[in-house]
């Protein structure tokens, strides 16, 4: 009876402790000082951060620049060029949650377990129509040229590659036009999706919280912030 009261105390502290740590890196701004804003001469180009209850993507709009940025990905089962095609999602996540778990009707012990302790990433990378604005899931950046550059960058290198090649995952998907493919780092509760959607918009020169572990926290952080 007493380990168990002592477990019990420990899980509370610990879950006290997260608590706490999350709020702080919400509302403690990364980096300390604000980047210098882009000049207004600057072309600019309109990103968004597409957030649900537990993942993050990041929409890039499909011009002239992100296909030449992207051209590597261009295939005829995953064209670029589609007409249709306005927007490119990207979202990094753990391999087996992600892969294993299209919808929460799907959900699993083995990869819930693997997203709770440590597993290898993957990018998820679709191509997307017209995305309504305003809606609640959905906040919008405006960026310069300069900063439209350092995002492509930022996640062009998360893909892993081999010999320069990129490493896609061999019938994984969702839909029709969308894939996986093996990506840099490694995949925690603690640092998972959410931390990477926020490290790519801090390549932009976006301001984030220091820690934002929960789409929630990034969302707050960044209205505060920009």
């Amino acid at each position: 009876m007493t380990a168990m009261r002592t477990g019990i105390r420990w899980l509370v502290r610990t879950v006290f402790l997260l608590v706490f740590l999350a709020a702080c890196g919400t509302v403690i701004p990364r980096p300390l000082i604000a980047p210098v804003k882009a000049s207004s001469a600057s072309s600019i180009h309109r990103i968004l951060l597409l957030s649900g209850p537990i993942h993050t993507d990041i929409a890039i709009p499909l011009d002239e620049e992100t296909r030449a940025a992207f051209s590597f990905l261009d295939a005829p089962d995953f064209p670029l060029g589609h007409p249709d095609a306005e927007w490119l999602v990207v979202g990094w996540g753990g391999r087996a949650f992600y892969l294993e778990t299209p919808s929460w009707a799907e959900l699993k012990p083995l990869p819930m377990l693997r997203a709770l302790t440590i597993d290898r990433s993957v990018l998820h990378v679709g191509l997307a129509g017209h995305i309504t604005e305003p809606q609640p899931s959905v906040t919008a950046f405006d960026i310069s040229d300069d900063q439209m550059a350092r995002l492509l960058h930022f996640v062009s290198d998360s893909f892993l590659r081999n010999a320069g090649e990129i490493a896609p995952i061999a019938d994984a998907g969702y839909g029709e036009i969308d894939r996986f493919f093996d990506a840099k780092g490694y995949f925690n509760a603690l640092f998972g999706c959410t931390t990477w959607t926020a490290a790519a918009l801090r390549s932009a020169g976006l301001r984030t919280g220091l820690w934002n572990p929960l789409p929630q926290s990034l969302r707050l952080s960044v209205d505060v912030y920009n």
